[in-house]
């Protein structure tokens, strides 16, 4: 498989990806847990169909630390007694945040206040960015059928 972009080769593409990367330091600098964030762009990734994100973010998580049992039960997180309460809640945040278009009244006050249960303020909006940024590169890369499958941890950064 080939993507249809060159999205390494593409000087706007640089220019682009370095200011959503730029987003993303922001939000991995931030005080929501590193591991929290991993769990995010993956499901997010997951739900997306987005390989080359969930190749990424799961191999970067693995070299964190990430259990195996963990990393192969996000997809069945609601089912799954490997998560926190507060990471069933940023899950739940993520899918109801990435299927916006599906629930029609976007993030419901349910779910909402689930994560503020567990979250603070900067960490909320941590997660809000977190979501918005992985679906923006999951957008990119699904539209461009970026390969997935070659990536090697911390390549990027």
């Amino acid at each position: 498989m080939e993507a249809r972009l060159n999205l390494f080769g593409s000087p706007l593409a640089g220019k682009l990806m370095k200011h959503i990367g730029s987003a993303g330091k922001v939000v991995s600098d931030s005080a929501l847990p590193a591991a929290t964030q991993e769990l995010v762009k993956i499901r997010a990734s997951q739900i997306n169909g987005c390989g080359f994100c969930t190749d990424m973010h799961t191999k970067d998580a693995a070299e964190a630390g990430e259990t195996a049992t963990r990393l192969h039960l996000i997809a069945a997180w609601r089912e799954a007694t490997v998560f926190t309460d507060a990471e069933r809640a940023a899950l739940e945040l993520t899918e109801e945040g990435t299927r916006i278009a599906d629930a029609g009244g976007g993030v419901s006050d349910e779910v909402w206040a689930h994560a503020a249960k567990h979250f603070d303020e900067e960490q909320l909006m941590a997660l809000v960015s977190l979501v918005a940024l992985i679906n923006a590169y999951n957008r990119v890369n699904v539209m461009i059928r970026m390969p997935a499958g070659d990536y090697r941890p911390g390549q990027f950064g």
